[in-house]
C-alpha cells in the first residue's frame, strides 16, 4: 500500500522498486552468509614440541613460521600465532598460541587456546 501511494505521488517507480528488492535480497544473502577471518593458519601439531627453558625463538620460527603479531608482556617479548574465524550465524572457530621469550630468546611460557575441543 505504501509503494502504491509513493507511485501515485511520483516518488518511486516500478523500476526502482525492483532494483530495491534485488538489492535487498543481495544484502540479506550477504548478511546471512557473512563471515570474517583474522590472523593466519598455523599447525597446532607442534605445540607439544615447545619446551619451557629450552626452545629458542629460532626453533619456534622453524616450527610455526613468522608470528602473526609480536609484542611485549611484563617486559618479555611475545609472539602470537592465531586464526580467528567468525560468522554471523553459527559458532566461532578460533585458535591462538602466545609464546613469551626471555632476554636470551628462550621460551619462558606459552599458552594455546582453541574453540575446537571435545568438551
Amino acid at each position: 500500500m505504501i509503494i502504491e501511494l509513493l507511485r501515485h505521488f511520483g516518488t518511486i517507480s516500478v523500476s526502482n522498486t525492483r532494483r530495491a528488492g534485488v538489492l535487498g535480497l543481495v544484502c540479506l544473502s550477504f548478511i546471512c552468509s557473512s563471515c570474517m577471518t583474522v590472523g593466519q593458519e598455523f599447525s597446532e601439531s607442534h605445540v607439544s614440541d615447545i619446551h619451557i627453558g629450552k626452545t629458542t625463538q629460532a626453533e619456534v620460527r622453524n616450527m610455526f613460521g613468522s608470528p602473526w603479531r609480536v609484542g611485549v608482556e611484563n617486559g618479555q617479548r611475545t609472539w602470537t600465532y592465531g586464526k580467528y574465524h567468525y560468522q554471523l550465524i553459527g559458532p566461532a572457530n578460533t585458535k591462538d598460541l602466545v609464546i613469551r621469550f626471555d632476554a636470551d630468546n628462550v621460551v619462558v611460557s606459552y599458552s594455546f587456546n582453541t574453540t575446537d575441543h571435545p568438551e
